[in-house]
């Protein structure tokens, strides 16, 4: 448990602090992976959603994990698995027979933090099942509506390179995720620091032994969130927001192009950062950090650009060279 106050932990600079000393208690069990830290950061301050897509072995479960411990909230995992039923995740009814009476039994998803581990290997059926969880903050069964505990944060892991037997996630889902993070291969330095540690004893399933330890917790979050509400944003940045997704609607080589959702969820991160970085008022340099991890999942690329070898981050890379920015 933390030391901290409730009062300390309610001031929100004391907030800001414990939540970039996030970071360097992550760094204790993941190595190079700071901008997905703070993407995930970012979504919490947001009470948003995180995917998190990497190759196998990039340490996207170690990261969520990490995060978990490092604030003083209850997490749980689910390995999503072509056979998972959506009771799986959202729980169901149990007949008691010493009662004669059904009583709801809750799922892994009353958790502040659900790592949802390979989204992509289960069936569409398993997959809606998340949707009114992430979108309403609740769940209902037996047409009986259960509120999910707050903070709630749904961090899904998916492999990029591995289709068969898998289920690509539709626009309608992707787009309830505030964030798409890619975790990248380590550099050669910070793979000789991960091999180094592991010779050293490092034990990824014991982040108590690694040293990694609660510095935040669910009063942070509560001032921190107050705080990034009263960041100010100028008409100039609405308008830029609004043409950096207009753009996408124009771009040639998307079929689909950022919807008003994706706007406003750019509006969002950019304050996150703001105030992250010490501002109480929004910057186009703001807008800019943020624009890829908020919009590469909304937009959608005709097939013969793809053929030819663009991306979703090079058509929002050169959308944002060529909006023009407030001055």
């Amino acid at each position: 448990m933390s030391d901290r106050t409730p009062a300390t932990a309610a001031n929100p600079d004391s907030a800001r602090a414990s939540l970039e000393a996030l970071r360097t208690e992550i760094a204790k069990a993941v190595v190079g992976q700071d901008s997905a830290v703070t993407g995930l950061v970012v979504a919490l301050l947001c009470r948003g959603h995180v995917l998190l897509e990497g190759v196998p072995g990039v340490a996207k479960t170690l990261l969520v994990r990490s995060l978990a411990a490092s604030l003083e909230l209850d997490t749980k995992r689910v390995q999503f698995t072509p056979d998972l039923m959506p009771s799986d995740v959202t729980g169901s009814l149990i007949y008691d027979a010493r009662t004669a009476e059904f009583s709801f039994q809750a799922g892994p998803v009353f958790t502040n933090l659900l790592l949802a581990d390979e989204i992509n290997r289960t069936p569409p059926k398993t997959q809606s099942s998340l949707l009114e969880a992430m979108e309403e903050r609740q769940v209902t069964v037996d047409g009986t509506p259960r509120p999910l505990p707050e903070p709630f944060l749904v961090a899904a892991t998916q492999n990029p390179v591995e289709y068969e037997g898998t289920y690509p996630l539709p626009e309608a889902q992707l787009d309830r995720f505030l964030l798409k993070l890619t975790v990248p291969l380590p550099s050669r330095a910070d793979e000789i620091n991960v091999l180094a540690r592991h010779a050293e004893g490092f034990n990824p399933r014991d982040l108590q032994a690694a040293g990694v330890r609660p510095v935040a917790g669910a009063a942070d979050l509560e001032a921190a969130r107050a705080a990034v509400a009263k960041t100010s944003v100028s008409a100039e940045i609405t308008g830029y927001v609004v043409d950096i997704c207009r753009a996408t609607r124009e771009s040639p080589s998307l079929s689909l192009g950022v919807s008003p959702r994706g706007a406003t969820a750019l509006l969002s991160t950019a304050r996150a950062w703001a105030w992250l970085t010490g501002r109480d008022y929004v910057i186009p340099d703001d807008v800019k950090a943020l624009a890829l991890p908020t919009l590469r999942h909304r937009i959608q690329l005709r097939p013969e650009a793809e053929m030819e070898g663009v991306t979703a981050d090079s058509v929002i890379t050169s959308v944002l060279a060529h909006v023009p920015v407030p001055r």
